[in-house]
């Protein structure tokens, strides 16, 4: 019997991104359902009670919640190619946690950028230089974060790439200027296809911010 697949997700959603090229990365096919996160579907609200947030991967009817514990899982169940998880424990925790600090610190503080003015805002641009400086010495010189391949961090952090044109319009910073390594870094996982292909533009991204900003008032 095939593996019933289905993703429900939101088009900008860095988080949903990185199951879409987990998806790619191993070839697997899978029926997209696109949710107005403003009215959410009855699929969404009966697989995920707790949070009700995309994405949401449902396997064979069975939900599988939040974006990290999403990709390992499909790493651990198509293990047949592309691992994106080291097979040594430590390397693996090692892993686990830069990703989990992506998780932590990325997203919150690049919505900050954008979603805040004055004193705010400028604070929110010192932490997002000291968070991407401290990504930027992770990387250090290695082709990618886990090394010479391809890898969960690289997977958990590169999808915020789309949303750079709006941290510089907003931030007033270049991020080629500000972090080159990870900008050149940006650039080798942009050449997979895995990510090329599901990264949206980031011109599109920034004109649904403008409408974001329009619709809670915070032009």
């Amino acid at each position: 019997m095939a593996d019933e697949v289905v993703l429900l997700d939101f088009w900008p959603s860095m988080f949903g991104m990185r199951v879409r090229i987990a998806l790619a990365e191993k070839g697997i096919k899978y029926q997209y359902k696109e949710e107005d996160l403003r009215h959410k579907s009855e699929l969404l609200l009966k697989m995920n009670p707790v949070h009700k947030q995309i994405p949401l991967l449902i396997h064979n009817g069975k939900p599988v919640c939040e974006s990290l514990i999403i990709v390992q899982y499909i790493d651990e169940v198509w293990n047949h190619k592309s691992p994106l998880l080291p097979s040594d424990p430590y390397q693996r925790a090692h892993a686990r946690f830069w990703a989990d600090f992506v998780d932590r610190k990325v997203y919150g503080v690049g919505r900050k950028l954008w979603a805040t003015k004055g004193e705010e805002q400028e604070a929110a641009k010192k932490e997002f230089l000291e968070i991407y400086k401290t990504l930027e010495s992770e990387l250090g010189e290695k082709p990618y974060f886990g090394g010479e391949t391809f890898g969960f961090v690289d997977l958990s952090f590169v999808t915020f790439y789309s949303w750079f044109y709006v941290y510089e319009n907003f931030g007033k910073f270049s991020m080629e200027a500000e972090f080159p390594q990870i900008v050149a870094w940006v650039k080798r996982c942009m050449q997979k296809e895995s990510i090329a292909n599901t990264l949206p533009d980031q011109k599109k991204i920034y004109e649904f911010v403008l409408k974001l900003k329009k619709i809670f008032g915070l032009e």
